[in-house]
């Protein structure tokens, strides 16, 4: 299995994620059903979300690389009946690949993360999409009753764009310097280092990965677990958590300011 997802790789499997959202609201029970893993959002809020940000963000990568700020969704709102709804939100996909494809991996775009591990990239852009579409696909399956794993190159790629986009900072870690492992099942692993100089991820080579003693704390499971836990869908301690559990839940707290 490749080490990272190419960007060809990663636009089919935007579309391939997003299809098995469409087919998620479309098999569900009702739109007014709540999302239990977003206990605030009713189906159709989720629905709206996905496509209006897929939107937003068709529209930022079209503005082009001296863009200061995510644009506004453009085009028509969510309609509420449940077919039109399914036709908007796959205007929303193609609209987002189209802009992807344009664009291509390397031209430069707005981004909200700044000093991450993540570039500011459309190649970036389309890595970390494809996670927010993963995991709300998931957010719907299990509102229709129905959830699925996320697929493995999917979830092995969302672990390491987890850590390098949304946990990488150069803000002041507030807690005492702590060392973090998380290693997926399928065999790959990534050790998080907290300090006063921030946060910082490494993929750990596989014999550095079994160093007893290491890191304060790790977490070990599915990369599909991994992500779950990550994105706050699944508790870290239904996974096979070692050290200290607190460090999972200070990292989940911490909102650090640059």
């Amino acid at each position: 299995m490749e080490e990272t997802l190419e960007f060809p790789d990663l636009l089919r499997l935007i579309d391939e994620r997003s299809t098995a959202f469409r087919a998620a609201v479309a098999s569900a029970p009702g739109l007014d059903a709540r999302v239990p893993t977003c206990p605030e959002w009713t189906l159709s809020d989720l629905a709206r979300h996905l496509g209006e940000g897929r939107r937003a963000w068709a529209a930022t990568i079209a503005a082009g690389p001296a863009a200061t700020a995510k644009s506004a969704p453009q085009g028509p709102a969510a309609p509420q009946e449940r077919g039109a709804l399914v036709e908007w939100l796959a205007e929303a996909t193609r609209e987002l690949l189209e802009a992807l494809r344009e664009a291509g991996p390397d031209r430069g775009c707005w981004t909200w993360w700044g000093a991450s591990q993540s570039p500011r990239t459309c190649g970036a852009v389309a890595r970390h999409q494809l996670q927010e579409i993963s995991v709300h696909t998931y957010d719907a399956q299990l509102t229709a009753g129905a959830p699925q794993p996320l697929p493995e190159r999917v979830a092995l790629d969302g672990v390491e764009d987890f850590l390098f986009t949304c946990c990488a900072t150069t803000a002041a870690w507030p807690h005492r310097p702590a060392v973090v492992d998380y290693h997926a099942t399928e065999g790959r692993s990534w050790r998080t280092w907290l300090s006063a100089d921030g946060a910082r991820t490494a993929r750990l080579p596989a014999p550095a990965a079994a160093e007893p003693g290491a890191a304060d704390a790790s977490l070990r499971g599915t990369a599909g677990d991994l992500v779950l836990a990550l994105y706050d869908r699944i508790p870290p301690d239904s996974l096979d958590l070692e050290g200290d559990g607190r460090l999972f839940d200070l990292l989940q707290a911490w909102e650090p300011e640059e």
